[in-house]
């Protein structure tokens, strides 16, 4: 079966440490990733790295992607320039694409009302509180949470949002899964054995 390809939406200041795990291994899984900008401008990260993306965010459809991954940024906090990406973040969750989003990437989905009604985490509680939006009932405090098709995690947890993006598109089985998580938050030496056992299968 052909796998749709995953989208990386990428804007100025994005958060160069957040997606890494989860983009390398659905890879190393077999899926392609490709890379969106608004308006399909070459952007630049918080650490300096400069992307051109494989195509504008604008003309990303919902049904030719397995998934939109949103990393943070400070832009996030700083206006409204990202909004537009929060809307496609809507098109998808609306089209019941999965999309998930880390640090920043939150307060972006819960302005455009995206976590009211669903589970939820973040960087923290008070820091959503401050977007206004209407979900904080829903708030968990945990290093990463999926909810139906919406995965979503604080910055501090790349590894665990990675977790829960290869599960929820089943790029490996859950004893594969465990033990990655495993080896690479906890560096656990006994679940390479079983992380390189369990892909090779």
């Amino acid at each position: 079966m052909t796998r749709k390809p995953v989208h990386l939406a990428l804007y100025d200041t994005w958060a160069d440490w957040e997606t890494g795990h989860a983009t390398a291994h659905l890879a190393l899984a077999g899926f392609e990733v490709r890379t969106a900008t608004p308006g399909g401008r070459p952007v630049t990260s918080t650490g300096g790295l400069h992307a051109g993306p494989d195509l504008a965010l604008e003309k990303l459809r919902p049904e030719d992607s397995s998934l939109l991954i949103l990393p943070g940024a400070t832009a996030w906090d700083e206006g409204d320039g990202l909004a537009p990406v929060a809307r496609a973040a809507r098109a998808f969750l609306d089209a019941g694409v999965p999309v998930a989003a880390i640090c920043g990437a939150t307060a972006g989905l819960a302005r455009e009302g995206l976590l009211d009604d669903r589970a939820h985490t973040s960087a923290a509680a008070p820091y959503l509180a401050a977007t206004g939006y209407a979900g904080a009932g829903r708030y968990v405090e945990a290093d990463a949470v999926t909810d139906g098709p919406l995965v979503t995690a604080g910055p501090t947890e790349p590894v665990a949002f990675a977790r829960e993006v290869l599960r929820l598109l089943g790029a490996y089985d859950d004893k594969a899964v465990d033990a990655w998580y495993r080896l690479f938050h906890h560096s656990d030496p006994a679940a390479y054995a079983e992380w390189t056992e369990a892909v090779s299968r």
